[in-house]
């Protein structure tokens, strides 16, 4: 499985060539899609043929985790005779927020077909996604990725798990599988988190990955005015596995 960094960026930032949260997971001719945040649908576009998506999954109703799925929406309306269509699973009342956008009941559902997420396990194509409630807003999820094991009874590989955003490192833990590569939001870098700001830092992100016994640490989502350099070092303290900032392009296998 191949992890392309679509979009790395905070929901504000002044890194230059950043964009929101989304990350592409392309396995066995598939391609499954986390968050579509601001300023990635060029990225997706420039990437992939977005129409040809297995499903996107978005961990929660901020807009910097979906808001693109707008400029996804025009592209599948009128690209396309007759317009084509992609599976979106999201939190309870996504479909209700793109449309309010327009003030267009329906907006969303002429290209989108929008469904609310669950906890568990559910196949897409070759993929395996597993869901599971985090803190953060009243609905947030994060997901663990895998490609099914081929054959009866075989098991799937190592899997990405993707934090969304989480204000408690120890909610990521039960979904990490040891040789897991965890791809988590440092909001704050090195630290430390404001009270009540239900993020991550850098060292917290590190010791979910440690705890699970994860293989590598990838870091993204760090806010403006929180150096990147220093997260990096805090994140490296506290766990002894290979640890990288991901930034817009980059690309891992899993």
């Amino acid at each position: 499985m191949e992890l392309i960094v679509i979009g790395a960026g905070p929901a504000y930032t002044d890194r230059r060539g950043a964009t929101a949260a989304s990350y592409l997971l392309l396995a066995e001719g598939a391609a499954l899609l986390l968050d579509l945040g601001q300023g990635s649908f060029p990225n997706l576009a420039s990437t992939i043929e977005p129409s040809g998506l297995t499903a996107i999954f978005v961990s929660h109703l901020h807009p910097d985790h979906f808001i693109d799925l707008v400029p996804l929406r025009h592209y599948l309306r009128f690209e396309f005779n007759p317009p084509r269509r992609v599976a979106v699973f999201g939190p309870t009342g996504l479909g209700d927020r793109i449309d309010a956008l327009h003030a267009h009941p329906g907006f969303a559902a002429e290209a989108l077909d929008v469904a609310v997420l669950s906890i568990g396990t559910r196949r897409m194509g070759p993929f395996e996604v597993e869901a599971r409630r985090v803190t953060h807003t009243e609905e947030s999820y994060a997901f663990r990725v895998s490609v099914a094991g081929s054959g009866a009874g075989a098991a799937a590989g190592p899997g990405l798990v993707y934090s969304g955003d989480c204000g408690r490192a120890d909610d990521l833990v039960p979904l990490i599988r040891p040789g897991d590569t965890v791809l988590a939001e440092a909001s704050f870098g090195a630290g430390a988190v404001p009270a009540g700001a239900a993020h991550l830092d850098a060292a917290a992100a590190a010791q979910a990955a440690a705890a699970g016994h994860a293989a590598r640490l990838l870091l993204t989502h760090i806010q403006m005015g929180f150096d990147r350099v220093e997260a990096l070092a805090a994140a490296q303290s506290a766990f002894s596995g290979p640890t990288h900032l991901v930034t817009e392009g980059d690309r891992f296998e899993v």
